[in-house]
């Protein structure tokens, strides 16, 4: 199964690099299943369901969430009758939504997507190592093709703890949350596939999505100042591409992709060329 994880998605660029580019990145890397990050699509802070509409129409199969999931209350209502939006599976019992999908493909092969969150630097809400291995018990490779997991979090020493601890149970394990991509991408001993953070989807001229003036002046002045803007320059698609063995549900490949804007393009087919910026 090829599967691809856009990471989180800033802004209205962020959305626009995204949606303008998926119906040929489904079509040029043959493309089963895609999942997006939107905790951040809505000027920086939340996610709409008109947003959500978007991706879909692009040709996006899960949004994922995280911190800023209920920035935009509107979403409340929405979000447990939508079974393609997650939100961390470790929020407390009642919390509206759901944390995790099992969604068919057109074949009949079966992906678990899981979407969860951090403790360290981030909200106190439930263990998301005893919330996911509870997840894995219930569904374990074998029950389903694929298990992709979107561990949300601050801590990279968080991050790649819950990837060791679902190595060989999971396809694979990508941090979302921080905006930056890491180099770490690589199969664990046990078949899953791992990277720290999947990056951002949005313009790199800025500090991490927001306009850099804004965040430096905070920095310089340790003063609150006014409220944090969206950059809206050219984005950066930043996502990770994963190939899994659909007789085991391991990761076969693993590879970054980045598409447009300020960082170099990366393709994730060593055979191909990387794609010009769109």
């Amino acid at each position: 199964m090829r599967i691809l994880f856009c990471g989180d998605v800033v802004g209205r660029t962020g959305r626009e690099v995204v949606t303008k580019n998926m119906p040929r990145l489904r079509r040029e890397l043959s493309l089963d299943f895609v999942v997006v990050n939107g905790e951040n699509a809505a000027h920086g802070f939340g996610i709409t369901r008109e947003i959500c509409a978007e991706f879909y129409e692009a040709g996006c199969d899960v949004v994922t969430g995280g911190n800023h999931s209920w920035a935009k209350g509107e979403i409340i209502p929405y979000i447990g009758g939508d079974p393609r939006l997650l939100r961390p599976i470790n929020y407390p019992p009642g919390t509206p939504g759901n944390g995790h999908g099992t969604y068919q493909l057109k074949d009949g092969r079966t992906i678990l997507v899981i979407n969860a969150m951090g403790r360290v630097f981030m909200d106190a809400i439930d263990d998301p190592f005893r919330t996911v291995d509870g997840l894995l018990r219930q569904h374990p490779l074998g029950s389903v093709t694929a298990i992709l997991v979107d561990f949300h979090a601050d801590a990279t020493s968080e991050k790649v703890a819950m990837g060791q601890f679902c190595d060989g149970r999971a396809s694979a394990v990508v941090g979302s949350h921080t905006h930056v991509p890491t180099a770490d991408h690589r199969i664990l001993p046990g078949g899953t596939g791992y990277q720290s953070d999947a990056g951002m989807c949005g313009d790199y001229d800025s500090v991490i999505g927001m306009k850099k003036e804004g965040v430096i002046a905070r920095f310089v002045t340790m003063m609150p100042g006014e409220r944090m803007q969206v950059a809206e320059g050219e984005a950066t698609l930043c996502a990770i591409f994963v190939e899994t063995d659909d007789a085991t549900g391991f990761t076969k490949w693993i590879a970054p992709l980045r598409v447009g804007g300020k960082l170099a393009p990366v393709w994730p087919l060593p055979a191909m060329q990387p794609v010009p910026a769109a």
